[in-house]
């Protein structure tokens, strides 16, 4: 596939060559998703989050020099405690035959159980705008896939 046209002005942070590197950086992930038409604002933690129909995808930059690129997906329906030992096994399931998004339960404060996917890259050494599109189009789209999938498990409530 070829690179992607980004626009972006001179100081922008998709300026300059291409194939050059760049850091991973907070401007860089949102100017990327822009260009694509994908509308995230910044949560108060300063982290981006968008949402795809009833899921919320986040854009972490996680590791002592916000060196990886996480996009974390959480589906939108919510299982009871009991439903628990159903999740896990749906989500051995989805991990055994699926490469992403990693497939986790996660139970919430109040006791509430959904299922999160998230894929992660190193991305140390810096990242093409190119990359960067094709890393974040990978964890959207499969995110969005286990969201599907979650959906039709039996027990859910969408709130």
């Amino acid at each position: 596939m070829a690179s992607p046209e980004f626009e972006d002005g001179p100081e922008g942070p998709l300026a300059g060559h291409p194939g050059q590197l760049r850091p991973l950086t907070g401007e860089l992930v949102a100017a990327v998703l822009a260009s694509r038409g994908h509308v995230v604002h910044v949560d108060p933690d300063g982290d981006l989050v968008g949402r795809w129909d009833d899921s919320l995808i986040w854009f972490l930059r996680v590791g002592a020099a916000a060196e990886l690129l996480q996009v974390r997906t959480v589906t939108a329906p919510t299982f009871p405690i009991e439903y628990v030992p159903a999740l896990h096994e749906f989500c051995n399931a989805w991990n055994h035959d699926r490469l992403w998004p990693k497939a986790f339960v996660h139970v919430d404060d109040d006791g509430r159980a959904r299922v999160c996917g998230e894929v992660i890259t190193d991305l140390e050494r810096g990242v093409t705008p190119h990359q960067l599109d094709r890393l974040l189009g990978c964890g959207i789209s499969t995110g969005c896939q286990l969201a599907v999938e979650v959906g039709r498990l039996p027990g859910g409530v969408v709130a």
